[in-house]
């Protein structure tokens, strides 16, 4: 079992900058790769960002060079960087564990552990 706790969202004008942090804990938590999500009213939720367990790295199109995912295994803390955001980018960010070396694949039904959500707001 898997706990994720996320943290760090809020609200930010067009063109700042959030962290989004998500601890993980379970004692099991170093067997899966992770990955964030969003959602947006009315849309379906979005793999955003994955980050293998060799530290392989995947975007989607919509984020690729303004998010940065990384991780802390010290802390066992996964991390979003946001930079230039958008009023598009206004959603509940959640982040995810699947228990799979590789997290390129971010269809949400694939992943086995779910944070609570955090929010961020963008506006113009």
């Amino acid at each position: 079992q898997v706990q994720l706790v996320e943290s760090g969202g809020g609200s930010v004008q067009a063109g700042g900058s959030l962290r989004l942090s998500c601890a993980a804990s379970g004692g099991t938590e170093r067997r899966y790769c992770m990955a964030w999500f969003r959602q947006a009213p009315g849309k379906e939720r979005e793999g955003i960002a994955g980050l293998d367990k060799d530290g392989g790295t995947t975007y989607a199109d919509s984020v690729k060079g303004r998010f940065t995912i990384s991780k802390d295994n010290v802390k066992n803390t996964l991390y979003l960087q946001m930079n230039s955001l958008k009023p598009e980018d206004t959603a509940m960010y959640y982040c995810a564990a699947k228990g799979t070396y590789y997290c390129t694949d971010l269809r949400s039904r694939l992943f086995d552990y779910w944070g609570q959500g955090t929010q961020v707001t963008v506006s113009s």
